[in-house]
């Protein structure tokens, strides 16, 4: 992945921290239900009932992911009568989620198993 250091400073003082952009675009993919959103819109076009159907989440809360997703650039709409059409914005979507895809094929269970971000993780109460 190339980044240009121009775009971003260094993250807590870092010479070599991450560029604030890509730690934004891994934050709003890091969501449960932004990433689920994300995933149905790759198979293609989707009204808000159809994803609210998708993740099991009131429709103000799709609502909201998807203006979040919006804002940052990675969805878009088109009107279709009273309702609206969300669409991926960014073809290059599709690439990061197909090599995350890759790249979980490949570590195995070592990323669920993560004592930091894994599932079991996120389960058990701090």
């Amino acid at each position: 992945m190339a980044m240009s250091s121009v775009e971003a400073g260094p993250a807590a003082g870092a010479p070599c921290g991450a560029p604030s952009a890509a730690v934004a675009l891994f934050r709003s993919l890091g969501d449960p239900a932004r990433l689920a959103i994300l995933r149905r819109l790759a198979e293609g076009e989707a009204k808000v009932v159809d994803l609210v159907g998708c993740v099991g989440l009131a429709q103000s809360t799709v609502s909201a992911h998807l203006s979040c997703l919006r804002d940052c650039g990675l969805v878009d709409y088109r009107p279709q009568g009273r309702a609206s059409l969300y669409f991926l914005a960014r073809p290059e979507l599709l690439d990061l989620l197909a090599s995350a895809e890759q790249l979980l094929a490949a570590t195995g269970e070592a990323v669920d198993l993560c004592p930091t971000y894994g599932t079991a993780t996120l389960s058990t109460p701090k």
